[in-house]
């Protein structure tokens, strides 16, 4: 059971990672002190589409990575 977990938590973190690194980039201006980049820094728009699907997906996977880390835990201290 414990390296069923193991293997599953370590399987998740690459998932993960890779989920992270093709999420599209929030700001497209390179510098944020300059006057594009100021009003882009404090704008909110609702995510839709494929980066929606990208930060649900993130979380998701974060969360049952949590669980599993916790679930290793447990079974770690007995």
């Amino acid at each position: 059971m414990y390296n069923l977990l193991l293997t599953l938590l370590l399987i998740l973190s690459v998932i993960i990672v890779i989920a992270i690194f093709m999420q599209p980039q929030k700001n497209p201006s390179s510098n944020v002190f300059d006057s594009s980049g100021s009003e882009a820094l404090f704008e909110r728009t609702k995510a839709r589409g494929f980066e929606a699907f990208m930060q649900r997906f993130t979380a998701i996977a974060v969360f049952f990575w949590l669980l599993i880390a916790l679930a290793l835990a447990i079974l770690s201290s007995k």
